[in-house]
């Protein structure tokens, strides 16, 4: 383990965090890898690691919690956090809240709702977000890094130069997304510094404990240990967690909350970020992916943990 993760408990919470480790186990080999990204295709399937953290800021994993991956779109809860802390509430104007019911990457609802996206947490949503960071910041993608090296207290957090140039040599359909809101006014930027921004963000390089604790401050009302700030009000942290519970798992959103019941969001690297509010955090990784690009074994995991929690009075009624 490396030297900036506090010192583990190896108590009831380590026993539970093992446990589920082991019986996710046995969803491996199930899915695919997100091939459509090259520098995805080649992790190796048999991955998984999981890490809590709690708000006392004690940390607990199993497996490969240290392997450090690819977040993809859990990097929009970063964006999304940083918009609403630099422009307020005027995003919205721009970027529904609701649910798709559509794939991540679909066109034909965002040109039948004249460029407008139904949410953040979709591709177009997310590049109308990274586009009010591009005219908030002179360098947002190295503002994206510092952040989460600040959040995660891991100052050693890097994009991957790897899977950034991968994803920008398969920009198309992004581009595309980028260009149809741009035609309905809702892309203030050039289209290439605002997908090079979102590509840098999907591209960081981190681990399960790194997620975990980056994002802690949605499940303490705003407050980010590791950074020791109030990084978001209470209230706003609340709203966040109400778009992940929603719309936080793709077009799967739905069978998610009926089978675990909490806010997350997944990224096609394998990787899911769940909140317990008041409670604690938990990132799970596995690469395998179901058909709406969510890791098949993070979610048996986060659906074991939560019924561990609720059976043990820790969940919220």
């Amino acid at each position: 383990m490396s030297a900036y993760i506090a010192e583990m408990d190896r108590g009831g919470m380590q026993d539970r965090v093992d446990g589920i480790a082991h019986r996710a186990r046995s969803r491996l080999g199930t899915g695919k890898l997100a091939d459509y990204i090259p520098a995805l295709a080649d992790q190796d399937p048999n991955r998984f690691g999981i890490a809590v953290c709690t708000n006392d800021g004690r940390v607990y994993a199993a497996g490969d919690a240290q392997e450090v991956f690819s977040i993809q779109s859990i990097s929009k809860v970063f964006l999304l956090a940083l918009a609403l802390r630099a422009c307020g509430g005027e995003l919205w104007s721009r970027v529904g809240l609701n649910p798709s019911g559509m794939p991540f990457n679909s066109l034909s609802q965002l040109e039948a709702e004249q460029g407008k996206p139904r949410n953040p947490f979709i591709n177009a949503g997310a590049i109308v977000v990274a586009d009010h960071l591009v005219s908030a910041f002179a360098t947002p993608a190295q503002h994206i890094q510092d952040v989460a090296r600040r959040l995660s207290g891991n100052p050693s957090i890097l994009i991957d130069r790897r899977v950034l140039e991968s994803e920008w040599q398969h920009r198309s359909r992004n581009a595309a997304t980028a260009y149809l809101m741009k035609s309905f006014g809702n892309i203030a930027n050039e289209v290439d510094d605002v997908l090079y921004a979102y590509f840098a963000c999907c591209s960081l390089g981190m681990s399960c404990v790194d997620l975990a604790r980056a994002l802690n401050f949605l499940a303490s009302a705003g407050y980010a240990r590791c950074a020791d700030e109030q990084f978001v009000t209470p209230a706003l942290a609340r709203k966040i967690n109400s778009i992940l519970f929603t719309c936080g798992m793709y077009d799967a959103a739905g069978d998610f909350a009926y089978r675990v019941g909490l806010p997350a969001k997944s990224g096609v690297g394998g990787g899911i970020v769940a909140v317990v509010p008041g409670k604690l955090s938990v990132c799970v990784w596995s690469p395998l992916l179901d058909a709406s690009g969510n890791s098949v074994a993070a979610q048996y995991a986060l659906e074991l943990l939560s019924n561990e929690l609720a059976s043990n009075g820790t969940t919220p009624a």
